[in-house]
């Protein structure tokens, strides 16, 4: 039964790139602490911080208060997009949201993921696509290295591990 042991003390995250220095991280985690999040800060100035920390923004898109956001350059969001309050975007890859998406309340995109099989733990990360007009709904996981096909609906709290077809409806104990 050894081989299932962990050295999570030897972990290196080999492989992984943040993609920008140790300074631009703390000023992220620090703008993002005390103003990106709270639900005074306009909707409006949410766009500006985001795009002035690299991420690619498109038109007439709204992120409500709670919002967390991991790493800003490594998010791209399309026209008209939503997204709803307490969503957490964590983005250790990038994520692609196409236009006309609709992320609900509390959900949680997650590209990070470990290899269960490394002694050391090691990253085992993937890149999220989530294509236009789709609807996520309230409290949903997505996880690492899945696309959400065009025109599709992720009900609430459903659980994503693999590719979704364009069109398709999940529901919770579904995939």
């Amino acid at each position: 039964m050894t081989e299932n042991l962990r050295d999570l003390g030897s972990f290196t995250g080999q492989g992984y790139n943040i993609g920008r220095g140790k300074l631009i991280q703390v000023l992220w985690l620090l703008v993002s602490g005390t103003v990106f999040v709270r639900w005074w800060c306009p909707a409006r100035l949410r766009l500006v911080i985001l795009r002035s920390f690299g991420a690619q923004i498109g038109d007439g898109v709204l992120i409500r208060h709670r919002v967390r956001v991991h790493w800003p350059w490594k998010l791209t969001i399309g026209d008209s997009t939503w997204i709803g309050e307490g969503a957490w975007l964590l983005n250790l890859e990038p994520i692609f949201i196409g236009d006309n998406v609709c992320i609900s309340q509390e959900v949680l995109i997650c590209t990070g993921s470990h290899d269960r099989k490394s002694p050391t733990f090691e990253f085992d990360n993937g890149p999220i696509i989530i294509e236009d007009s789709v609807w996520i709904a309230a409290r949903a996981i997505l996880l690492r290295g899945v696309t959400i096909g065009m025109g599709s609906t992720i009900g609430a709290s459903a659980l994503v591990s693999r590719d979704v077809p364009a069109g398709a409806l999940v529901l919770a104990g579904q995939t």
